[in-house]
């Protein structure tokens, strides 16, 4: 919900989507910073309020209400709260008592036959039945039962929500997942993608971020909201080689990015040593980039490493695609129209996409571009990127700063996650 300005007023979410300002929270002395210069709030220069003296705010990711609803409320909205894991049970049931328990149901899905798991199939049924068939035959018979439906499930905190004074039945069949009755859990028959268009649904997710920054300031007192998302210190363990987490050293020296979330991967240290952020911004598109199918695999990291571009030009969340062809001169329900047909990975499927590139190429959108739109089969949208990224600065400060508050938080929630063999290197 992280693009709609009322949800951030009304403290559902942190982000604010305006573009990047300053606010005197004592006079409301108000400065916006609009012209594409800066690309989050943090970045902005620290500075005193011109009217009262008090040091200003500095907030804002530009991010536009229209990847959340469309341009004329036409598009279905997609809510993603996350709560801690110890919390996740009691948030559903609170939906359950806000909308009534016969109008909230758990996302079903469906799991289907591997390639893999086919062969298998096809190998037993032919020993089991005394028979022999030639490689072409096998191959025939796995192709025709890969992808079929195997079992069913439920996502992870998925809610379909059903409008009061409708029947489910209107919608889809019901039923327990796996078709465990002790389960106590009702799902969608139908695959939750094959309804998204027709019912809101909630994602509700367990998250280990929310419990680690709460143990954080149970230790130490620092509320994690007055944690400064400019701090040079924690910015240089995502821009240094440190990120690699070859410096793990002690509470004096540098320190790397294993054990935050979503930047510890092997994977994002490699992203962080390719592009070495600078900014705030930078760190938000990282992590789209990140989250995205074929966004920087295969695409942007191949242009970041040839020179074509730089990581603020890349493609890395879905509302850049709309921003981007907006100020190139777009019809803004156009600039929405391609970027709904590039994060769904439809642009080689789509029967306007001819058009789309012609209008492009007019309005002098670079070859490289279009091509990369073209790669995409998923992105993640910019509201996400900059929650995610908040909570992991907020805990890499503590780590950079109360290390041992930061260990204690980490082995007590996420010792799982601890990876023995980097540590010993």
């Amino acid at each position: 919900v992280g693009s709609s300005f009322v949800a951030n007023m009304c403290g559902i979410s942190e982000v604010n989507p305006l573009p990047p300002h300053y606010v005197c929270l004592k006079c409301h002395y108000f400065e916006m910073v609009d012209d594409g210069s800066v690309g989050a709030g943090p970045d902005l220069p620290r500075k005193n309020c011109p009217d009262c003296g008090e040091p200003l705010k500095r907030d804002g990711f530009d991010i536009p209400f229209e990847t959340f609803l469309g341009f004329e409320g036409d598009k279905v909205p997609d809510i993603d709260l996350n709560f801690s894991g110890e919390y996740q049970a009691r948030a559903h049931k609170f939906a359950e008592e806000l909308f009534g328990k016969e109008n909230i149901y758990r996302a079903g899905t469906i799991g289907t036959l591997g390639e893999r798991t086919a062969y298998g199939y096809v190998r037993k049924f032919l020993e089991e039945h005394n028979k022999t068939a030639r490689n072409a035959e096998v191959n025939r018979l796995v192709k025709g039962i890969t992808g079929i439906r195997r079992t069913t499930g439920q996502h992870p905190g998925g809610l379909m929500v059903l409008p009061k004074g409708r029947e489910i039945y209107e919608f889809t069949p019901i039923q327990y997942p796996a078709n465990d009755r002790e389960s106590g859990v009702v799902t969608t028959h139908f695959e939750f993608q094959m309804i998204h268009d027709q019912l809101v649904k909630l994602d509700m997710l367990g998250h280990d971020g929310p419990t680690v920054l709460r143990m954080l300031e149970d230790l130490t007192g620092v509320p994690p909201l007055s944690i400064p998302l400019d701090d040079p210190d924690t910015m240089a363990i995502f821009s240094g080689l440190e990120s690699l987490g070859i410096a793990e050293r002690d509470a004096g020296g540098k320190v790397g990015t294993l054990g935050i979330p979503e930047y510890g991967t092997s994977f994002v240290r490699q992203m962080l040593e390719d592009t070495r952020p600078k900014t705030f911004a930078d760190l938000v598109r990282i992590m789209g980039l990140s989250h995205g199918t074929d966004v920087w695999l295969n695409n942007a990291q191949d242009l970041v490493r040839s020179g074509t571009v730089t990581l603020s030009e890349t493609i890395a969340a879905r509302d850049d695609i709309m921003t981007y062809l907006i100020r190139k001169g777009l019809e803004p329900k156009t600039a929405f129209k391609i970027m709904e047909t590039v994060r769904k990975g439809k642009a080689l499927k789509d029967e306007k996409w001819p058009q789309y590139e012609k209008m492009m190429r007019e309005n002098n959108v670079p070859e490289w571009y279009i091509e990369s739109c073209k790669k995409i089969k998923y992105m993640f949208p910019k509201a996400h990127a900059a929650a995610y990224v908040m909570m992991a600065f907020r805990i890499a400060w503590f780590k950079v700063h109360m290390p041992l508050a930061y260990y204690a938080a980490f082995f007590s929630i996420r010792a799982k996650a601890f990876d023995a063999e980097w540590m010993i290197y």
